[in-house]
């Protein structure tokens, strides 16, 4: 049976909306660039993409339904049904896999007691496996509501969680303050991020992603001496590093898969 048409926002609502839709809209010279900054806007306001929200979309932006729902239903960012205020990430490509993303994501499972983009009770964490966080020299990698939460461990991302769900403060490795999913989207849809002090926390790639570039520039990096894994002295960070945040786990994530330690191997991979 054909589905019935969605119902329309609250007049209030709708003329909130309408008034920040037309900013956004005032950005492009084409109107149907803004529909990617819109379909945040209205996940903003609901936490997800709803059918209203896409029929706000289309009505604003002279579109049909289905060209706004081809659209939010093929980038990953734009959820489909009520979500947490938390969106937990996992990343579970190949790099940070074999560091020990795959088993964070199944211990994550057990201990919130839910599956892959699926939400728990109390309605503050959804939990998801994403393909790749582009930080591979921090991994493994998790993700909340798109900010790094680098070197994790099981015991580290478990103790994460348990904050998001408490109201404790958590603090990311890089990057601003931790926000709700809501208020995350309006900062995607374009609007600025009002808290005090959060523009200015915004940060760009680590010490680790940043050496290259450095030697590239010729500067010379401090003396730097290689132990083995879980042997002598950690090396001290460089100058004007960032320091770990709070759920940052010890460095060496390979305990996080004890069926696959880090190591050297033989001549046949034994």
């Amino acid at each position: 049976m054909p589905q019935l048409p969605a119902p329309d926002y609250p007049a209030d609502v709708r003329a909130r909306l309408e008034a920040d839709g037309k900013e956004i809209v005032a950005r492009y010279p084409d109107s149907r660039s803004a529909l990617l900054p819109l379909l945040h806007l209205v996940q903003a306001e609901e936490g997800f993409v709803s059918r209203t929200g896409m029929a706000f979309c289309a009505h604003l932006l002279e579109l049909t339904t289905a060209e706004v729902t081809a659209v939010a239903t093929f980038y990953s960012m734009y959820r489909r049904g009520p979500s947490g205020d938390y969106q937990v990430g996992v990343c579970t490509n190949t790099l940070c896999a074999v560091m020990g993303g795959d088993a964070i994501f199944e211990e994550l499972k057990e201990h919130l007691g839910v599956g892959n983009n699926e939400t728990t009770d109390d309605g503050k964490v959804t939990l998801e496996h994403i393909e790749c966080n582009a930080a591979c020299d921090f991994a493994p990698v998790v993700m909340v509501n798109w900010e790094f939460f680098d070197n994790q461990t099981p015991e580290s991302a478990k103790r994460l969680v348990d904050d998001l769900r408490a109201g404790r403060q958590v603090e990311p490795t890089r990057g601003a303050p931790l926000c709700t999913y809501k208020e995350t989207a309006r900062i995607l849809a374009g609007f600025p991020d009002e808290r005090p002090g959060a523009v200015a926390a915004t940060g760009g790639a680590g010490p680790a992603s940043l050496a290259g570039l450095r030697l590239a520039r010729g500067e010379t990096p401090g003396a730097r001496v290689v132990h083995p894994r879980g042997e002598g002295p950690q090396d001290r960070p460089q100058p004007g590093s960032r320091h770990l945040s709070s759920h940052d786990a010890p460095q060496q994530t390979s305990a996080s898969d004890p069926e696959h330690p880090a190591g050297p191997v033989n001549e046949e991979g034994e």
